[in-house]
């Protein structure tokens, strides 16, 4: 009786997620995305070893912050040139470049090492309602914790179909 136990290929597979950001608390998105970005939700966690998931963000422009902070945040940046420091209101950021108030917040509440880079490689945020062909991919959805609606197993597309050119489409195919 033998059987694989430990970190097997299959505990570090990747999963995709998919966030409706529709009235959602900005801070607590963050964290939450965060986690995920990191693997925390995983039992072979380890803070050394990238473990974590893809998360797609949608409808980013429709976020919220709590408070008086949609007057008081302000983003900064630095030109690097004398007197180049620019300040950006989040009222205009978010008619701007709402994908990066997210960014930037989930970049916050990441460890800072060497690491950090690649996990916000694996964030995907939209402003709109879609997500393009990444939407084949998401496997969970965050409201309850579940797989989507229209998930089905038994369809899973793992090959995408070869296209041939105009010449050989009436040629019998040859199947091995």
């Amino acid at each position: 009786m033998s059987q694989a136990v430990g970190n097997t290929a299959l505990a570090y597979a990747r999963v995709w997620h998919q966030v409706d950001a529709t009235d959602r608390i900005l801070g607590k998105l963050a964290e939450r995305i965060a986690l995920v970005l990191m693997g925390k939700h995983k039992p072979i966690y380890n803070p050394s070893v990238d473990c974590g998931d893809y998360v797609i963000v949608t409808n980013c422009k429709k976020i919220h912050v709590s408070g008086r902070k949609e007057q008081e945040i302000l983003y900064r940046k630095h030109t690097m040139y004398p007197g180049g420091l620019q300040e950006t209101p989040f009222s205009d950021m978010m008619k701007k470049k709402p994908e990066e108030i997210i960014r930037q917040a989930v970049s916050g509440m990441l460890p800072k090492n060497k690491l950090r880079d690649r996990r916000l490689e694996r964030l995907r945020i939209f402003p709109g309602e879609q997500s393009g062909i990444l939407n084949a991919n998401v496997m969970r959805s965050w409201h309850d914790g579940t797989l989507p609606q229209d998930w089905d197993p038994t369809k899973l597309v793992t090959q995408v179909p070869r296209i041939l050119p105009a010449k050989y489409r009436d040629r019998p195919q040859h199947t091995p």
